[in-house]
């Protein structure tokens, strides 16, 4: 039997001292869902948010076979805990799992340089405009597939202006880059970037990202970055972040 955690008190030593973001929005009760092996004492944990489920504690078959009735996606990236986890899940997902590697950066809260960055966000282009996320433009990240990430963890403007903060770049009336928050933590965020394809290697990503990190610093929110290719990491890099260490998940196509 799997059960829904409503107080994550008795899960959380299960997760341990996993520095990740999104798993701290599920058990601080802010984002997210959590589910166990049982309710009083349980073994094993998995929290899910967006398009990420992580797996801690004792490896459980019954757990990683389990997917919410809410939960309609067709796609899940999951995060074994070790490698017990990641036999478990290729056992249970066979070839519908693509194992790949993501990338890690350290959480440095004072590692940033503001001068640096507001000396990126003013080398935006003329042509271009930079604007913080309101209500118009959320719902216009929303109805685009390349952009709905930046604010599809937020059901409505109203959770997003409470818990979100993102920018986007336009050409005109058209978004053409953003960055935005994938989830939110009490003492930060999760970032997403996101740039249309035809507008990408201009250097849009990098004013976007740096305008939301001088943002949040200003909110005093820790911007968590979290790479899904070496791409990813050097942008993070060239905005001051340092590398941590390189982690395997396993993307669940069909999910």
């Amino acid at each position: 039997m799997i059960y829904e955690i409503m107080d994550t008190t008795n899960v959380s030593s299960l997760f341990g001292k996993w520095e990740e973001t999104l798993i701290w929005s599920c058990l601080q009760g802010i984002m997210g869902n959590i589910y166990a092996d049982d309710l009083d004492t349980p073994a094993s944990a998995m929290a899910i948010i967006g398009d990420f489920t992580f797996f801690a504690g004792k490896p459980c078959i019954e757990l990683v076979s389990y997917k919410p009735v809410w939960c309609t996606q067709n796609f899940m990236i999951m995060v074994p805990q070790n490698e017990h986890w990641e036999t478990i899940i290729k056992q249970v997902y066979g070839k519908k799992a693509k194992i790949v590697s993501r990338y890690a950066t350290k959480k440095e809260p004072h590692i940033f340089d503001r001068d640096k960055l507001e000396t990126a966000v003013a080398s935006l282009p003329g042509q271009y405009t930079l604007s913080m996320i309101d209500r118009r433009l959320y719902h216009m990240c929303k109805a685009e597939g390349w952009s709905a990430d930046l604010v599809s963890q937020f059901s409505s403007y109203e959770k997003y202006h409470k818990l979100g903060i993102g920018v986007v770049i336009c050409q005109g009336n058209v978004i053409v880059s953003g960055a935005s928050s994938y989830s939110r933590y009490r003492e930060g965020i999760e970032i997403e970037i996101d740039t249309k394809k035809e507008y990408r290697r201009k250097g849009l990503a990098y004013v976007c990202a740096a305008k939301l990190i001088l943002e949040c610093l200003n909110r005093n929110l820790y911007p968590s970055w979290d790479a899904h290719n070496e791409g990813s990491v050097a942008l993070a890099e060239k905005l001051g972040y340092h590398y941590s260490h390189t982690y395997t998940a396993i993307e669940i196509w069909d999910y």
